[in-house]
């Protein structure tokens, strides 16, 4: 196990035993010699545990006394969505395209765009994988690997899936260009312009700007930052609407980083069957559980065929190598041919390159790093909006992924502090982009998948302090 994920385990050790009133605030915590020896890891493990609870707000160290609790953070979750009940034309989508080139742009703060910065991920390995892929197959990493894809990579991603309790055989996958092109391909085989998707609300932008280039309308659901969709709200949807799909992202969603436990999975997946529709699940960010143990998904509850599960890398290993995947179920015929219609294959070289990470356990041995480093990331992001944001400020608190979720004070618009943020170099994205009828100008997403620099820590600093401003403070 490497130092970075055993760490992560003694910090959420430590914290566990704050919860349950072990270690209460104000008292101090055992030593770092005591600790070391407890949990049989070196001095410099205990302390880096030691510095994630300290980036969260929840120990703080005093000069030659040591660590000592800090009472939890106050602030509490955005409350439950409560999006139009009717369907609706996707509008108010247009800025997102200069979100995104924003994220490309070093002279921006980039906290807007769901994107790893590229110092988080396995630059290296990833490489050397590619370079690998082109010695050792010369011939097939130069040429089309037309639809399923390469049967070495729906292996191993087969294997991967099935050890962590979502049993797909290699044939029941086929490889996309990302997860987007996965769920896009899924809607076209599933609707026809003018048909009712039901959504999550708020949910990820590029999933509406997928329902409006094809004429779909979106039917928002209200979804609770903890607990993820709600099934009641959905139930009384599918009574009053003819709904053609349902598209959820079922553990750690964005932007909310919602899981929805696995007698909801359940319930989804039945609720669904019962009345015919089809489940485009979102798993994008499934393997970057804080815990380090990957949630199940709806798939495991699918009897009929009738869950299209979807997943990519570019979450965890690399956006730019677009490469990911959708088990069909009993779309597999109509999705295949839509993938070959549509860009004819994936990339070769990249497939290969991928499974020989996923055969070799670099990418398991990468996921315990980087999710150990995301879930520092969004602590100390968190910790850091609870300082500097106005009163009244709502944050989520995922327990996997990168994305943080905010609720401003009454009088605060995210777009306004977006077009401040924006002339001054600081990139975010304001709540009316998650949603189909421009709703939530109330909150915002944060990115907390970058470096912890002096410039993003000013960044935070003077987001807070436009907040203020457009409060009146």
């Amino acid at each position: 196990m490497s130092t970075s994920y055993r760490y992560a385990e003694i910090a959420t050790a430590l914290e566990g035993r704050m919860r349950d009133g072990l270690y209460r605030p104000g008292e101090r915590l055992p030593g770092v010699r005591r600790l070391a020896h407890e949990f049989g890891v070196s001095i410099g493990t205990v302390l880096e545990a030691l510095h994630r609870l300290e980036a969260q707000g929840r120990v703080r160290a005093r000069a030659r006394s040591g660590y000592y609790v800090q009472a939890p953070t106050r602030s509490a979750q955005p409350a439950i969505s409560t999006p139009p009940p009717a369907p609706a034309p996707v509008r108010g989508q247009d800025m997102v395209l200069r979100l995104l080139q924003a994220a490309n742009d070093p002279a921006f703060v980039q906290l807007g765009a769901a994107v790893p910065d590229p110092r988080l991920l396995p630059r290296k390995a990833l490489a050397r994988a590619v370079a690998s892929a082109y010695r050792r197959y010369p011939d097939a990493a130069v040429d089309y690997a037309f639809p399923p894809g390469l049967e070495a990579l729906r292996r191993q991603i087969a294997r991967h899936l099935s050890a962590h309790g979502t049993p797909l055989h290699p044939d029941a996958l086929l490889i996309t260009s990302g997860c987007l092109e996965a769920v896009t391909l899924a809607l076209r085989a599933l609707t026809r312009p003018g048909d009712v998707v039901a959504v999550e609300s708020p949910t990820y932008y590029g999933l509406l700007q997928a329902l409006d280039a094809l004429g779909l309308q979106a039917l928002e659901i209200p979804t609770d930052p903890a607990q993820g969709i709600s099934l009641e709200a959905l139930g009384f949807a599918l009574e009053q609407w003819s709904v053609a799909a349902c598209i959820v992202t079922t553990n750690f969603s964005n932007p909310l980083g919602a899981v929805l436990s696995s007698a909801r999975k359940r319930a989804l997946s039945e609720l669904l069957a019962a009345h015919g529709v089809a489940l485009i699940e979102d798993d994008i960010y499934g393997d970057l559980a804080f815990s380090g143990v990957r949630p199940d998904t709806a798939k495991c509850y699918d009897r009929e065929g009738r869950v299209i599960y979807c997943g990519s890398f570019s979450k965890t290993l690399s956006p730019g190598m677009r490469v990911g995947w959708v088990a069909p179920g009993v779309e597999f015929e109509r999705i295949e041919f839509l993938k070959y219609a549509t860009n004819l294959a994936a990339p070769s070289v990249l497939q290969l390159a991928l499974a020989e990470l996923l055969a070799s356990g670099a990418y398991l041995r990468h996921l315990r790093e980087v999710s150990a480093g995301f879930a520092l990331a969004v602590g100390r992001m968190r910790h850091a909006v609870e300082r500097h944001f106005p009163p009244g400020t709502r944050v989520t608190r995922p327990s996997g992924g990168f994305l943080l979720w905010l609720q401003l004070p009454a009088g605060i618009d995210s777009m306004a502090l977006h077009a401040r943020a924006h002339r001054e170099g600081i990139s975010i994205a304001p709540g009316p982009m998650f949603s189909a009828s421009g709703k939530y100008r109330d909150c915002l997403r944060l990115n907390a998948a970058v470096p912890w620099t002096p410039a993003v820590e000013r960044a935070l600093r003077r987001l807070g302090a436009l907040a203020h401003e457009l409060a009146g403070d």
